[in-house]
């Protein structure tokens, strides 16, 4: 069931509905002003809205990474599994 939860991200308040919990929410909203807030001390941009593009490129390059990352281990994790399987079987017949 949807809810509604306020957040705050640079100063303004937003209401997300959402059916996650709301401890989730606020972290995520916590994620982005924080992010946001980064930006603002690095380049100080001129506007709000260059502010949550740029935020939102950082937040989409950490998210390719990770997912980068993800897949790489999956991989690995694959390849080991079967590695072991092999193993297995071979000392099965031991």
């Amino acid at each position: 069931m949807k809810r509604a939860v306020d957040v705050e991200i640079m100063g303004h308040r937003f209401t997300v509905r959402s059916d996650a919990d709301e401890s989730y929410i606020q972290r995520v909203a916590g994620y982005v002003d924080e992010k946001a807030q980064e930006i603002v001390k690095v380049s100080r941009p001129q506007a709000n809205f260059n502010v949550a593009m740029l935020a939102a490129l950082n937040i989409a390059d950490e998210y390719h990474r990770l997912k980068e990352q993800y897949e790489t281990m999956l991989l690995r994790l694959s390849r080991l599994s079967e590695k072991v399987s092999i193993t297995l079987g071979e000392e099965g017949q031991s």
